[in-house]
């Protein structure tokens, strides 16, 4: 099943999160690990991002981003009141998600029940399908329909999750050959002062998650384990759909920032000790606040 659907939004917001210029090489392979999907789909998304003039192709060189506005909208897209793009596959999985929090879906659907319901194309269905599959929480099943899974649909799961985090992520930070380039360092501190600077308010849900995982996970790649790191990409993966319903409340994010800025102050400074104790703090501040997490998580979704 193609990704060609979802894909194109998501490159485009991965050039605007990393606030790439125009006329930067978007290497298929970077997209493909940064979106953890193979390089074809990539290939497909970025030919139809070719069409629409967000990027150009050069020969024996590959794609490059031609603009940071969409001449057109892609396929996959819908257009706001101001007439910019927005993905409507990532709308509906929304959608999806919440109907699924609240106990409004059942634990066995059919794709046609699905395409019914949030009057989908075929092709979105598929997308939207496949992100889901992707993040672990749902399956097809053996013969007809599919079944989500019961894993991170509690409040309770999500806090698991937080506490596998305490116990990897400052672990990793004190492997013997730890090394974070200082590339990726300037990275994250861009996206931190982008979030400090406006973002946090700003940002889709989506958004502030992606630039959360991409922070834990470029520190913890860092430590060159791939044990951690394969760890810590699968937790990643499924705990998105409560991480989601955690951001209604933005107002830790500033304390935040501010942690994930020391990390990487004293990371590049090679004081690795004192990083995984703030990392351990970093991680237990959430775990300290386990009644207010609930309340959020197990309110309804407000209607805007």
């Amino acid at each position: 099943m193609s990704l060609v659907p979802a894909l194109p939004s998501q490159i485009v917001e991965l050039v605007r999160s990393e606030e790439l210029p125009v006329g930067s090489h978007l290497p298929a392979q970077w997209l493909a690990d940064r979106l953890r999907v193979s390089r074809s789909p990539v290939n497909e998304a970025l030919e139809l991002l070719q069409t629409q003039g967000i990027v150009r192709r050069e020969p024996n060189r590959g794609y490059f981003l031609a603009t940071q506005e969409a001449a057109s909208v892609p396929a996959g897209f819908a257009v706001d009141s101001n007439g910019a793009p927005r993905d409507s596959v990532a709308e509906t999985y929304f959608r999806i998600a919440e109907d699924r929090l609240r106990g409004d879906l059942p634990d066995q659907f059919t794709e046609s029940m699905l395409k019914r319901r949030y009057g989908l194309t075929a092709a979105q269905l598929q997308a939207v399908l496949t992100r889901i599959g992707d993040e672990g929480w749902a399956r097809k099943k053996p013969g007809y329909g599919w079944e989500f899974s019961n894993m991170l649909t509690t409040p309770e799961s999500l806090l698991q999750s937080y506490r596998l985090r305490v116990a990897i992520e400052p672990a990793a930070l004190l492997e013997p050959a730890y090394r974070l380039d200082k590339q990726v360092i300037a990275r994250c501190r861009a996206a931190e002062h982008h979030l400090l600077n406006g973002g946090i308010d700003t940002d889709t849900a989506d958004q502030l998650h992606d630039r959360g995982v991409r922070f834990h996970e470029s520190l913890i790649e860092g430590s060159g384990n791939p044990f951690f790191i394969d760890t810590m990409r699968r937790v990643n993966r499924v705990r998105r759909l409560l991480s989601y319903r955690s951001m209604r409340d933005r107002s830790r994010y500033r304390e935040h920032c501010d942690q994930h800025l020391m990390l990487l102050d004293l990371l590049e400074r090679e004081r690795n000790e004192e990083a995984a104790e703030v990392m351990r703090e970093h991680l237990g501040s959430t775990l300290r606040n386990l009644a207010r997490i609930r309340d959020i998580l197990q309110q309804p979704e407000q209607k805007a």
